[in-house]
């Protein structure tokens, strides 16, 4: 899932929690001191009300408000396993050569008007999911999650047996972990009673699902199953969310909570060092000053997921330069201009750790091969730029140019709102200009970023960075099929590799233990090696609580990627 780094966990490291203090009659106050404030990153806002995303509307805020409203078919631990006790689904059985999935629904969930939730519910989400996957020209809209899980390739049938089971039958074999976590995973069901508004016409319950998707005060939003209901909204200011009632699990004891929106990291530290503040993130331009935060603790976290700059490699990219990018020893010479060291010593104060890889060193897990920790492309601008000269460039008017006319020279588009990222481009700026590399740095909202950087139009940018990365949701089994595949949703590089799809194929093959992880270090090795993207460190987010706010911590699922409020309480 797309990621802003500096909303204070993405949104897992990316919120921050304000409570209001409380005026008028004593009722009046006991609410106002169970209402959170949920302060969202500067220049990041949702726009994708419902739950099954769309291309270029996939980031972890977006998933965040959707988690409050719609509970996934299967709930993911923070150690990657799946918890059937709090899922929609209370068991899955495999069988017939690893082909045949079947679904049985936990009875524990209902709709917020009572109404059970149904094999014809999830029935109906998997088909908005199959026609926005299969990328039809005449669809209002297409899935972000599309070619990870297989879909919609490798699902055969889908069907109901009753109202509480569900049969997913596959085309091949395949790895159950890896199905279950990225296919099954990835189906929030909504009510099919409320969204179809036009049966048998999909075409037009797209248009009206797109109409709607960032309306969530639309009547079709009322019914949920999830922990919160919406409440009220106002544009580019706060987004408000109240208890469920009906929620079949752990009901929230906080009155509301209010994803608002901050104009600027210093001002939610000063809201942090005076109190207003109870949840926040510490920004990493003000590090020095954490021992003011004297009424809070400090707790580091770090996501499932990894950091890059995404190149643009189509063809129809502006300059030509999107044929150059396709270079393998280009995209190299760039990764040596990089200094990984540097930023994470001094950008981010020794609080994040270099990446070589897709699947990161931090938080520890099974997927992580330690023959990747050391860089295949280390920091050396000289070898970088003599790279180049090796293959035919040579500078003229001090910037790396070809045979055919065609500059090393482009705009690097970055997230704007953090002096941290600044500091990082102007970095790498610097060091790429040392290799005959010139680029033009351009800050914009995190929400036009992820608008423009995709493939639905690639004649628009060079490279981008929108100051965070990848965390892996919906892709819990981190095999790299919605990243780096071709075409895959995710790609927005336009990344294509014969080999990469072999060996991304192969991770989803059933095998032994040994044979498994045997595939996914071989994907790994050759993500590595390849390049499709340019690697930066992953930081921490370190999260900071006030002694009086309990559960953020010990809920927060850096695999999820998201904050359960439901579970969180307030002390005097």
């Amino acid at each position: 899932m797309i990621t802003h780094k500096h909303i204070a966990g993405i949104l897992g490291a990316a919120i921050l929690l304000i409570v209001t203090s409380g005026c008028g009659s004593t009722s009046a106050a006991s609410s106002a001191q169970r209402t959170a404030v949920v302060a969202l990153a500067p220049q990041t806002s949702p726009n994708w009300f419902f739950p099954i995303r769309a291309i270029g509307s996939g980031s972890d805020v977006n998933m965040q408000m959707e988690s409050l409203l719609y509970k996934p078919l299967l709930t993911i631990t923070s150690t990657d396993g799946i918890d059937y006790h709090h899922s929609l689904a209370s068991h899955v059985a495999v069988s017939h050569n690893d082909t045949v999935f079947t679904i049985t629904l936990n009875p524990r969930y209902k709709w917020s008007d009572g109404k059970p939730i149904t094999a014809q519910d999830v029935l109906f989400t998997w088909d908005i999911i199959k026609t926005t996957s299969s990328h039809a020209t005449n669809l209002p809209w297409f899935h972000a999650g599309s070619g990870v899980g297989g879909i919609p390739s490798k699902w055969r049938s889908v069907v109901a047996q009753g109202n509480n089971r569900i049969v997913v039958t596959l085309t091949q074999p395949v790895n159950p972990q890896w199905f279950i976590r990225n296919g099954l995973a990835q189906i929030s069901p909504v009510p099919k009673f409320v969204w179809n508004k036009y049966p048998g016409d999909m075409t037009k319950t797209l248009a009206f699902i797109k109409s709607v998707a960032n309306s969530p005060g639309n009547p079709a939003f009322k019914v949920v199953d999830g922990p919160y209901h919406f409440d009220t909204m106002q544009a580019n200011n706060y987004w408000a969310f109240v208890p469920n009632p009906q929620y079949g699990g752990h009901k929230s004891t906080l009155s509301k909570i209010v994803f608002q929106y901050e104009s600027s990291a210093s001002s939610e530290f000063t809201g942090l060092k005076n109190g207003t503040i109870s949840f926040g993130y510490l920004p990493p331009s003000l590090w020095s000053a954490r021992a003011q935060l004297t009424h809070d603790k400090l707790n580091p976290a770090y996501l499932f997921g990894f950091n890059y700059l995404q190149p643009n490699l189509s063809s129809q990219a502006p300059h030509g330069l999107g044929i150059v990018f396709q270079q393998q020893y280009v995209r190299e010479a760039l990764q040596m201009g990089i200094d990984q060291r540097s930023i994470v010593q001094t950008m981010y104060h020794g609080q994040a750790v270099a990446e070589n890889g897709p699947i990161p060193a931090q938080p520890p897990t099974k997927f992580y091969d330690p023959a990747l920790s050391k860089p295949l492309y280390p920091f050396n601008p000289k070898a970088g730029k003599a790279l180049l000269e090796n293959h035919g460039w040579h500078l003229v008017n001090g910037v790396m140019t070809n045979a055919n006319g065609v500059k090393l020279a482009f705009t690097l588009t970055y997230v704007s709102g953090s002096n941290t990222d600044t500091s990082i481009v102007q970095l790498i700026q610097h060091d790429w200009a040392s290799e005959g590399i010139q680029i033009t740095l351009q800050s914009q909202p995190f929400d036009n970023i992820i608008a423009r950087a995709n493939q639905t139009d690639p004649t628009q940018w060079n490279m981008v960075w929108w100051g965070g990365g990848w965390t892996y949701e919906p892709d819990f089994y981190p095999s790299g099929g919605g990243l780096f595949a071709t075409g895959a949703g995710a790609n927005f590089g336009g990344y294509a590799s014969k080999k990469m799809d072999s060996l991304i194929q192969a991770t989803y093959a059933p095998g032994t233990p040994a044979e498994i992880t045997s595939r996914m270090n071989a994907y790994q090795a050759q993500v590595a090696t390849d390049l499709p993207v340019l690697w930066i460190p992953w930081s921490s987010t370190v999260n900071v609580h006030a002694a009086n706010l309990h559960g953020t911590v010990k809920t927060f699922n850096p695999v999820s990627d998201l904050y359960f409020p439901n579970y969180w309480t307030f002390s005097k």
